[in-house]
């Protein structure tokens, strides 16, 4: 599999080699039949009545194989040179032509990489130069990645706004409740009532909590202070229905302290909520890699899960054989976990346990 300027280089250098071969083998025809017709002419001219002729006609027909040979040689030496220099300024040539199209693919793969998809739309290709068809494909990428932009901008400033808009309804839901429960008067089914709308609403405070943080871990972090997964692991591994084993290591990364305290807080209320009734446990490890990565791993008993419903435990509202109007959780954990950690220039996976539960692996860049 050869690249487009390989493939460009040997069509120019082939198609001169071809015209060159020709050329020379033309010129070796025509340079042949001269000097035949030219020796025979001078061998006539000096024939004798002394049998002088055979004697030049031998010279001659030497002479003119010297000169063949000559020509042959010195012709396919300077062909050789010549379709050496033309590939090499084809090579030079091809690549020039295709510069833009290498500006095209590095944007793209910046874009790609990038951890935070909010920064790597906002940038753009902006090629300059004539209205070629280059030109044409950078400036339709550069519109595709402004509506794109575009479209993940308003659909997190909708996200957040709908939030902050649903929490003032919800308070004032919660503290109608609450007076409503306060009298001594209430009968035992008011307060029965009373009692499942505030997990209701509570439910409902959680998933809008979820979703604006969600939309704020979906940036970019710009400022970030030195923060320690172990303390943050020493103070959040903590659950009074399932024993809870951490060992942390020093585990040093720059980023937002809230946002990774939320992240160590999900992966342990994950596998604390997602297990199994009796002997449940949760261990929770944090580890400076030799390879610059600072590995947090939270591993969990709980019910067999098929490898093929792990990818989509990360998706927002996913959850594994739960229904959403009686699961305590908003399906917004491991959600928040992939975006906190791709926000800070890392990633997170997980992998289905043979005995059942999760093994979760975050890896984080290590602090300078």
């Amino acid at each position: 599999m050869l690249t487009v300027r390989a493939r460009l280089t040997l069509i120019y250098g082939g198609l001169f080699v071809l015209a060159g071969l020709v050329l020379l083998g033309a010129t070796y025809v025509l340079v042949g039949r001269d000097a035949m017709v030219a020796g025979e002419q001078r061998a006539q001219a000096v024939i004798g009545p002394d049998g002088q002729p055979a004697t030049l006609n031998t010279i001659v027909r030497d002479a003119r194989a010297d000169t063949m040979h000559a020509l042959l040689t010195q012709g396919a030496i300077a062909l050789a040179v010549v379709c050496a220099a033309t590939i090499a300024l084809g090579w030079l040539i091809a690549g020039r032509m295709l510069q833009p199209l290498h500006q095209i693919t590095a944007t793209a793969r910046r874009i790609a990489e990038s951890p935070a998809a909010d920064r790597g739309l906002h940038e753009r290709i902006a090629m300059t130069g004539a209205e070629d068809e280059v030109k044409q494909l950078a400036d339709t990428f550069d519109v595709m990645l402004a509506r794109l932009d575009h479209s993940f901008d308003g659909q997190r400033r909708f996200i957040a706004s709908a939030s902050h808009e649903l929490r003032t309804p919800l308070t004032l839901n919660r503290t109608l409740l609450e007076v409503a429960l306060t009298p001594e008067t209430a009968s035992p089914e008011v307060r029965q009532l009373g009692a499942t709308l505030l997990a209701i609403n509570d439910r409902h405070s959680r998933l809008i909590d979820g979703l604006l943080l969600l939309a704020r871990s979906d940036r970019e972090v710009t400022e970030r202070s030195y923060v320690d997964l172990a303390d943050i692991v020493d103070h959040v591994a903590v659950a009074d229905t399932v024993k809870v084993v951490a060992e942390p290591r020093e585990a040093a990364v720059l980023g937002d302290p809230v946002l990774l305290e939320r992240l160590v807080q999900n992966l342990v209320e994950n596998g604390v909520r997602h297990n199994v009734p009796e002997n449940g446990w949760v261990r929770v490890y944090t580890v400076t890699r030799p390879d610059g990565w600072v590995e947090l791993r939270v591993q969990n008993s709980g019910p067999v899960i098929p490898r093929y419903e792990v990818p989509g435990l990360f998706e927002p509202f996913h959850r594994y054989r739960s229904e959403r109007l009686v699961s305590p959780g908003a399906g917004l954990g491991l959600s928040i976990v992939r975006a906190v950690a791709r926000a800070h220039g890392g990633d997170v996976r997980a992998d289905a346990r043979d005995e059942g539960g999760l093994d979760v692996i975050v890896l984080l860049p290590r602090a300078p």
